[in-house]
């Protein structure tokens, strides 16, 4: 191995100049680092912002949702209660009658009926009238059975009738039943 000789002139080099320190290199990396981190921050950022708008328009939808259905709610109760006045012209004009004849508040009465069943299927409200049917246990209620001519299981009378709405029971029909023999 040759000794490298210094001379007078030249100084010795110090472990310092002569290899690049971990101090040296972090400085020329640092930059990177930093811009890298900025750019990191940025992109948080954004997507900090993207989320928070997010959360708002999922509220606002979840908002005009509730409203739409208050809305319809009401306006539906709006629509029936709308069908029932004339119902209620025609109860307050037979209230308000003095004349007495029984036969003119007998058809009163009677196309004040029609006028109601009217208002209820305008509302989608059908009556469940099941006489000489099939006994159904989703739209009938049985009262009792009783001994008859017709096939057993099949309705023999009607004591109230029963409503559907929109074909959902809204009360069932309360009926005798043929027993069987």
């Amino acid at each position: 191995m040759t000794e490298q000789q210094n001379t007078p002139d030249q100084p010795i080099p110090s472990q310092a100049e002569a290899a690049p320190t971990d101090a040296a290199l972090a400085n020329d990396a640092l930059p990177s680092v930093e811009a890298q981190l900025q750019a990191a921050q940025a992109e948080a950022a954004a997507l900090r912002d993207d989320a928070l708008r997010a959360r708002a328009e999922m509220e606002n939808v979840r908002r005009r949702a509730e409203e739409e259905v208050a809305k319809a709610r009401k306006f539906a109760v709006e629509s029936f209660a709308e069908n029932l006045l004339p119902v209620i012209d025609s109860l307050e004009a037979a209230a308000a009658d003095k004349s007495g004849d029984v036969a003119k508040l007998q058809e009163g009465v009677a196309l004040t009926l029609r006028q109601l069943v009217s208002a209820l299927e305008r509302s989608k409200v059908s009556v469940i009238d099941p006489a000489g049917a099939k006994f159904d246990p989703h739209q009938h209620q049985a009262i009792s059975m009783v001994p008859a001519d017709q096939e057993p299981n099949t309705v023999v009378a009607v004591l109230q009738k029963g409503y559907l709405i929109a074909d959902r029971v809204l009360r069932p029909a309360l009926v005798t039943v043929a027993a069987g023999k």
